[in-house]
């Protein structure tokens, strides 16, 4: 039975049903969450936008009308306190963030100095810089503080007119929050109407009614300057109307108390009435008693909607805003009036809608995906390990409920990347339990004894299991801070998945195999399809490193060259743009017609592709030349022009100043994973290790942006995702492979480095090849099952499972070799340091048998060990032409001169029984067949307490190694034949 003190196993599966209990609500409907209570029903996770249907907005506060807006109410509030102590001026005019005037009376100059000195104040710095002239003249300068300190409290306002205006839609609860100084995310679940919305939030909705100023004509207005107070605004007439309008309201928002629509749907029309105030309704009657005959205005956002002569006194408290609205838009308005007006205008520099329908056949499609990756790789592990196979399958199950409730618990949204993330957890961990698992096997081969060897693997692979998610882990955490949206979604699953992966396969695994233990009490372990497979493999990885070094090579420079000429198909993430997709009302999409009609109306290139069940088309439109609202005014051009015979099940949109800004994020993001993996690995290993793994992971994301310029594929942000991914996969990889090597070099540190790797790579490749296997099937589900949208993210994980598994045996692990990494650093004290290649009883040097060699095949060690005492052709176990015999101690290999045929007496060993005293087991390998001892030579052994197993030669140095390998006082005689 495996020792676990009994608080420890009561502290794991009580994490465990926590975990389910954190999870359940993911599994009730919503009849069964209403009768739970809330903070449990809470708990479920929520799906993202691209699973569900809805739309993600970035907005952008126009600082320019915090800054106009600014730049008037300092301009009144200069004139108000000059008025109020008497100080006359002149030229009060404001441009930008300058405002200057001029004092009339130079000996008043102090005085209103020290008017205006309040305006100065700030919080922590000065609001506005003032400065002092000739002749009187003042100059006040905004500083840049007072101007971000306004953004900032114009965002947080805008965030609340925005929740008032959504929360009137009727639709899912939003998201809305802040994005650095001056952006807001809006994120509105199950919403159709995305146009709508954008409608709604980037209209200011400030109405106000207003008088003309009749001093002089609009065109003299237009011409000179209008006259202090007036501002020359127009219709929305074609051709535009003129109106001198004074700048001073009669009403303005702050004055409606409700407003409410009246709406005609049969003639598709609406109107719009306001409710005053009181003190506005006694204000707005006394305006139109005075002002009987002249004209008032409705202007709403700076845009006259109507104007008309004032006939007779508005006393009644409720108005009609006059103007031409449609159904619609008189329920918009009334909505923007009610939830008041924002306090600058927001541009839509971002957009990702999808529609509620296709967001859950994409919801769909990821859960057939999940399913069919957990059914394919428990198959295998079951198939290869049997009942330890069925422990990893309940395992995995944990571990998704694990990252189930943490995902619910942190608040995470699941996104259609972030079921990507979940896949790839699925073979993560498996990798960490395959891991574990051959080590056990190992162990047993070592001790015999089942429970020591699934004590000491635990042990030993808990170790290698943290190195390699630690990497997955480092490179999620930048990933996430790096990205939004779904593909944060996808960093942020990942990392919960590691740290569930860790726990279910380093504790919750161990708990269920002591529970198996502990019942059936079994004495060897119960191994499947795959005994033996990989038991003897001795491929010589390193002998071929130049070949597969050159090749690799040549084809990074060859992806660096086309990278360089051809390019990649950037997509609107970095290039700008917009992605659109319909489905056709009607019949089949008509490719050709939609682009024959966009190419009419659209400025710039525009690309159509259909879909793969003919019924849609995806339309990309090239970034738009005019700033933020060009790609915005493209859309609306495409809507226009197919909106009746096409729905839109999709629209992506990127300005090209979040374009720029997601560039340097990800190229910023790739440097920093890089530079966390180099200093990681450094830590943890010798530098040599570091530079080989960035070697192998830059090989990776070379051949990784060489499939993006080879295929065509576009290349956004997924694609860094994708990137990042196949770096923490490789490097998964390549941390188990060096923790092996480390391990052997502080076993062996006078092995020769080549036929170290190779052993270490030897000694892992059942768990390589089991784990590409099970990461390749869980992706190959989501790729047969995913969907459309997912497909291409999916493929090139595929193709970096290949490439980061290959880049692990044959990148990482020769640039050891090739910055000759010295084994006797790894050399410390009570480890045996192997069979010392070299220590050859022939009269050769050791020089000379380094450079020749010979080769023992299906062994760790010697291996290919560097002996070569017996001229060409000697001790070659392909053919089994033996030109003597060798006997191998753990101090070194000697060629036994001495020995002829296969007779072996206590004389002709006694010369060298002294030598090997200290053995207690001798293993005698008698050629190609297996062959009995003499009786005097057992007995003979038998006497200095040495027991004796005769066995075929290659069976001999199998066991000798493997008992090596623990520190055992063995030996091994290998005679010729």
């Amino acid at each position: 039975m495996l020792h676990v003190s009994w608080w420890k196993t009561a502290l794991i599966w009580f994490v465990v049903l926590l975990s389910v209990l954190l999870a359940a609500p993911n599994l009730l409907g919503e009849r069964a969450l209403s009768s739970i209570p809330a903070w449990w029903a809470h708990r479920k996770i929520e799906l993202g936008l691209d699973l569900r249907g809805g739309s993600h907005l970035l907005l952008k506060m126009e600082r320019g009308d915090v800054e106009r807006d600014r730049l008037e109410n300092i301009v009144g509030d200069i004139s108000t306190r000059l008025r109020t102590v008497n100080v006359a001026y002149s030229g009060l005019t404001g441009t930008g963030r300058k405002i200057q005037l001029r004092i009339s009376d130079p000996a008043q100059v102090q005085t209103a100095l020290t008017a205006l000195r309040p305006l100065t104040s700030g919080a922590d710095k000065p609001s506005v810089v003032l400065s002092q002239g000739d002749n009187g003249a003042l100059t006040l300068d905004i500083t840049d503080a007072d101007i971000d300190s306004h953004v900032s409290a114009a965002a947080a306002r805008a965030m609340k007119v925005i929740h008032a205006r959504i929360a009137q839609l009727g639709v899912g609860e939003p998201v809305i929050r802040r994005q650095g100084a001056d952006r807001i995310v809006v994120q509105v679940p199950d919403l159709a109407d995305a146009q709508r919305l954008k409608n709604l939030l980037g209209q200011p909705a400030k109405l106000s009614f207003r008088l003309t100023d009749q001093s002089m004509s609009v065109q003299d207005a237009m011409d000179k300057q209008p006259p202090a107070g007036s501002d020359v605004l127009f219709s929305e007439d074609d051709p535009p109307v003129g109106y001198l309008v004074q700048r001073q309201p009669l009403l303005s928002n702050i004055d409606f108390s409700d407003a409410v629509a009246v709406v005609d749907n049969q003639k598709g029309e609406g109107t719009v009435s306001v409710k005053l105030t009181p003190e506005a309704t006694h204000r707005f009657a006394q305006a139109t008693a005075s002002n009987l005959g002249k004209i008032i205005v409705v202007v709403l956002d700076d845009q006259v909607i109507s104007a008309a002569s004032l006939k007779t006194v508005i006393a009644t408290g409720e108005i009609d805003v006059p103007g031409d609205f449609t159904a619609q838009g008189a329920q918009d308005l009334t909505v923007m009036i009610k939830s008041g007006p924002l306090p600058a205008t927001l541009t839509t520099v971002e957009e990702r809608t999808i529609q509620p329908g296709l967001g859950g056949e994409t919801a769909r499609y990821g859960l057939v995906a999940c399913i069919a990756a957990a059914i394919f790789v428990a198959a295998l592990m079951i198939g290869f390990y049997r009942l330890l196979g069925i422990i990893a399958t309940i395992s995995l199950v944990i571990n998704m409920v694990m990252v189930a409730a943490l995902m619910g618990l942190l608040g995470i949204t699941l996104t259609l990347p972030g079921v990507a993330a979940i896949v790839l957890i699925i073979g993560i961990g498996l990798d960490a339990l395959v891991l574990i698992y051959e080590r056990v096997r190992e162990e047993e081969k070592k001790t015999h004894l089942l429970v020591d060897a699934l004590r000491h693997g635990f042990n030993r692979a808990a170790a290698t299991v943290a190195d390699a998610n630690l990497t997955v882990l480092i490179v999620a955490a930048i990933l996430f801070y790096a990205s939004t949206g779904a593909v944060r979604g996808f960093a942020a699953t990942l990392m919960v998945g590691v740290i569930s992966t860790f726990f279910t396969s380093c504790f919750v695994t161990r708990s269920l195999v002591n529970m198996w233990i502990s019942r059936r009490k079994p004495r060897t372990l119960l191994v499947g399809v795959r005994s033996g497979i990989f038991d003897n493999a001795n491929i010589r990885f390193m002998g071929i490193r130049r070949y597969t070094f050159t090749v690799s090579a040549a084809l990074s420079v060859a992806t660096l060259i086309a990278f360089a000429t051809v390019g990649m198909h950037l997509g609107i993430d970095f290039a700008g743009g917009s992605i659109i997709q319909v489905r056709a009302k009607q019949g089949v999409a008509d490719v050709a017609d939609i682009q024959t009609r966009l190419e009419a109306v659209v400025p710039g290139d525009v690309r159509v592709e259909r879909l793969a069940d003919r019924l849609g088309a995806v339309i990309r439109v090239h970034a738009q030349d005019g700033g933020e609202n060009a790609e915005q005014s493209a859309v609306s051009l495409v809507q226009d022009e197919l909106g009746k015979t096409y729905n839109f099940s999709r629209v992506e949109v990127v300005g090209p100043a979040v374009s720029g800004e997601i560039t340097t994020t990800a190229s910023l993001a790739v440097l920093a994973a890089l530079a966390a993996i180099l200093i990681y690995i450094w830590l943890r290993f010798e530098w040599q290790f570091a530079v080989g793994a960035i070697i192998a992971t830059l090989h990776d994301v070379i051949l990784t942006l060489g499939l993006f310029v080879l295929s065509g594929m576009e290349f956004n942000m997924t694609g860094i995702a994708a990137i990042l991914t196949i770096v923490g996969y490789s490097l998964n990889d390549t941390v188990v492979v060096y923790d092996r090597m480390r391990e052997n070099l502080k076993r062996y540190s006078q092995m020769p480095l080549p036929i170290l790797i190779d052993a270490s790579i030897n000694q892992t490749l059942s768990r390589t090849i089991l784990t590409s296997a099970t990461t390749f099937l869980a992706l190959l589900a989501l790729y047969i099952f995913g969907g459309e949208v997912i497909r291409a993210f999916t493929f090139v994980l595929l193709f970096g499972v290949a490439v980061g598994t290959f880049s692990s045996i044959y990148i990482a692990a020769p640039v050891l070799i090739l910055f000759k990494l010295r084994p006797d650093k790894f050399q410390t004290g009570g480890e045996s340091n192997g069979p010392a290649a070299g220590n050859i009883q022939s009269g050769k040097p050791a020089c000379e048998t380094v450079a020749k060699g010979i080769e023992i095949r299906n062994a760790h060690f010697p291996g290919r060990a560097p002996i070569d005492a017996y001229g060409n052709g000697g001790f070659r176990f392909a053919d089994m032409s033996h030109r003597g015999s060798l006997l191998c101690l753990p101090s070194g290999i000697y060629g036994w001169d001495m020995l002829q045929g296969d007779a072996l007496t206590p004389d002709r060993f006694q010369k060298v029984l002294d030598e090997a005293a200290e053995i207690e087991v001798l293993l005698v390998g008698t050629g190609t067949e297996l062959r009995p001892l003499p009786a005097d030579l057992k007995a003979a052994l038998r006497s200095k307490q040495i027991s004796s197993d005769p066995m075929s030669t290659g069976a001999a140095v199998r066991t000798f190694n493997i008992m090596l390998s623990e520190s055992r006082a063995v030996a091994a005689a290998l005679i010729a034949v």
